[in-house]
């Protein structure tokens, strides 16, 4: 079976709830991306639309949604505003929520900041590269970051400088780049292996 016949599934998470936050803006574009591939399903993960427990208080019905959604994705993408020089507690509750071990574990991930600040989103997202390897992601390498994001997105969402859009679209090429190159010919090989051992 090639790749391309594949339905590969895209979980992006947004790291903000605050309403027409600029996370989600430039989220949206990766989004957008990832819907023009063949074969490719993206679903958006809003926690503003969750109710997920804070960590040692139990799960829920959403935890366990959340938890079987980012089990059953190929590739993952975390974004996240730089809030205090670190990411946002949002997605901290996000990635508390996936349990320890984390069904995050193995997976590609890709990471997205945005900031106001002329330096972007380095610190955050530098903090949470090192959260997600502690849990055993797959973190690619070129993370993005979006600096004075409120000069870069107008109040409707759109993205008012073309080669940033580029470089924000390019979070999803290179997770799916990661996809085909790693992934889709490992799962390939064990379908080969699984139709020999069968006949």
């Amino acid at each position: 079976m090639e790749c391309e016949e594949k339905h590969i599934r895209i979980v992006a998470v947004k790291g903000s709830v605050r309403p027409g936050n600029y996370t989600g803006m430039a989220l949206d574009l990766v989004a957008d991306e990832f819907s023009k591939q063949a074969g490719v399903e993206v679903h958006v993960v809003d926690p503003a639309e969750l109710s997920l427990p804070w960590p040692g208080s139990g799960g829920g019905d959403d935890t366990d949604k959340l938890q079987a959604l980012i089990e059953g994705a190929t590739g993952v993408v975390l974004s996240t505003p730089e809030y205090h020089g670190s990411y946002s507690s949002t997605i901290k509750l996000i990635i508390e929520n996936l349990g320890f071990p984390s069904v995050l574990a193995g997976k590609p991930v890709a990471l997205l900041g945005v900031a106001a600040g002329q330096i972007g989103a380095i610190k955050a997202l530098e903090y949470l590269r090192s959260v997600c390897s502690h849990v055993g992601t797959i973190v690619l390498p070129g993370p993005v970051s979006v600096a004075g994001v409120q000069q870069v997105f107008n109040e409707d969402g759109q993205c008012l400088d073309e080669r940033i859009e580029a470089r924000i679209r390019g979070v999803a090429t290179g997770l799916m780049n990661y996809v085909h190159q790693n992934i889709c010919p490992r799962a390939t090989l064990e379908a080969m292996v699984r139709e020999k051992s069968d006949s």
